[in-house]
């Protein structure tokens, strides 16, 4: 369950940054879809860097959001790249 959520584009929240400088805990990261990353248990996370990168998925709580919320989460997202 978790594999299939993590490849769709989702978001997730880092419970640990522990050994991680371009993480933060308690902050939500986009997770892009990578599924040989969730074969070897890692997602594939845009971090602080604003770069995508392998991080070991048990750091994080994949979120199971609403089509609205992860579209409006990503247009915030947009907004500060901007």
């Amino acid at each position: 369950l978790m594999a299939r959520k993590a490849t769709s584009g989702n978001f997730a929240v880092c419970l640990s940054s522990v050994g991680y400088e371009d993480l933060e805990t308690r902050k939500v990261y986009r997770v892009l879809s990578d599924a040989k990353a969730v074969e070897v248990g890692c997602l594939r996370v845009i971090d602080e860097s604003g770069e995508d990168y392998l991080y070991p998925a048990d750091r994080f709580i994949v979120l199971d959001l609403p089509e609205a919320a992860r579209e409006r989460l990503l247009l915030v997202l947009a907004a500060d790249a901007a």
